[in-house]
């Protein structure tokens, strides 16, 4: 048996300035520098006399940067001035008390017009090969809890309707690739359908001003059974989705299907599972109230379980406008629930988790900047490794933890990255690609 190497005999110095901990890092900022990032945060964001309005464009990409390092605080940030990943990232990495200053500077207005920038960020990167083009795109819309602890945040004093206290932001995400189309922060006792017509509005004009011109269809849960939301969907010739409220008029309709309409699907217990539909009129009492789809799956209970104690079956109904095969919409509404995937992606692959600031602004443009961060994740899998949906903590593990060195040779820099490391061709070709976008000018 051979001896192992004895970590004691190694001696430990930080004394190289070339050595760079991110390396990986020049993935998603050379597809930001193709994108205009930088310019477009200086063009549109004007901190007016505020303390943190200078150079904006950097410090956003020093947050951009640190949240796909890793960092999920302010403070995390100051890992990037370490050693040469100044030189990777192509900006001035600012510091932490720096980049507290900026967050602190913005107003509710202020965050509006980082919602421009990622806007138009959104439009050139599927301009650039990440968008749907001509092919149907469907909107998944919900809500999460950002748990925060103690009284000194702004709109996070009171408890939700979980028992919580934090922030309970709207979130827009495309079906499949899991990109972010839209979110904005919201108080946290803010009930799930506020300002959900306004916000799906301004989403559907944010896809087609980004090159969506194939039919869109939006899906949500029981919380955006709403009249507003529905109205919205209509006048924007948007298909729609949505998991209904039960109340007793609903289930006086699903217990009139005919036994004969269920039609069985698979399951994991066999024949526990079918599907149904009818008709019936949501909002019975509005003037423009009419007939849709009702689309049922009935559950039997586990055996065993207190529920089989009590019921023969579970009902999960949703409404739709949209036309096909009844099982086909009833397994399509299903994946709605694949949205938690992106926000997990959120909070856990980037820095959504923590909303640092006792300022409410100052957390939505957090937000903004970890939407930003999650989304040139998503994009760097699909226009660089050409791979449909990478989750952010692999694409890290596999592409941007690299250590490197920066070397100078005939005024040339050199990016040396460890030699034999499984993922390197794809890392090549994902560099090549991104390299090869035209810059906007």
């Amino acid at each position: 048996m051979l001896p192992r190497n004895d970590p004691d005999r190694i001696q430990v110095a930080f004394d190289d300035h070339r050595l760079v901990a991110n390396a990986g890092l020049i993935l998603p900022v050379t597809l930001a520098h193709h994108l205009g990032l930088g310019e477009l945060v200086d063009h549109c964001v004007d901190l007016g006399n505020a303390p943190g309005r200078a150079n904006a464009g950097d410090k956003l990409l020093t947050l951009v940067a640190s949240a796909l390092a890793g960092g999920d605080c302010i403070d995390d940030t100051d890992a990037l001035r370490a050693g040469g990943t100044e030189q990777v990232l192509g900006c001035k990495v600012k510091a932490p008390s720096t980049l507290g200053t900026f967050l602190r500077s913005f107003s509710w207005g202020h965050v509006r017009q980082l919602d421009r920038v990622s806007r138009e960020a959104l439009a050139r990167a599927w301009t650039a090969g990440a968008g749907p083009g001509n092919d149907p795109l469907t909107i998944d819309v919900d809500s999460t809890i950002c748990e925060t602890y103690g009284l000194a945040k702004e709109g996070a004093q009171r408890h939700n309707y979980a028992g919580q206290r934090g922030y309970h932001p709207l979130l827009a995400v495309a079906a499949r690739t899991g990109d972010v189309l839209m979110a904005r922060l919201r108080e946290g006792r803010a009930n799930t359908a506020r300002g959900a017509a306004h916000f799906l509005r301004e989403t559907v004009g944010r896809v087609r001003h980004a090159g969506a011109t194939g039919p869109l269809t939006m899906r949500a849960d029981s919380g955006f059974y709403n009249h507003d939301i529905v109205a919205v969907c209509r006048d924007q010739r948007v298909r729609f989705s949505i998991t209904i409220r039960q109340h007793a008029s609903v289930r006086n309709v699903i217990e009139a299907i005919p036994e004969a309409d269920w039609t069985p699907i698979p399951y994991w217990m066999e024949g526990a599972a079918d599907v149904a539909q009818t008709e019936y009129t949501p909002f019975q009492s509005e003037p423009d109230a009419v007939p849709v789809r009702l689309i049922v799956r009935r559950v039997k209970p586990t055996p065993g379980s207190q529920l089989a104690l009590f019921t023969n079956y579970s009902y999960h109904a949703f409404i739709t406008d949209r036309e096909g095969d009844t099982l086909d919409l009833e397994a399509d509404h299903r994946r709605h629930a694949e949205i938690e995937n992106a926000i997990r992606d959120l909070k856990y692959g980037v820095g959504l988790n923590r909303l640092p600031s006792g300022r409410f602004p100052a957390n939505a443009a957090w937000l903004a900047v970890q939407v930003m961060a999650h989304n040139l994740a998503r994009w760097t899998t699909r226009i660089g490794l050409g791979e449909q949906l990478v989750t952010t903590k692999t694409l890290r593990r596999r592409f941007l933890s690299l250590a490197g060195r920066i070397t100078r040779k005939a005024r040339r820099l050199t990016l040396h990255l460890p030699q034999g490391w499984p993922w390197q061709n794809q890392f090549n070709s994902a560099l090549a690609r991104l390299r090869a976008l035209p810059i906007p000018s």
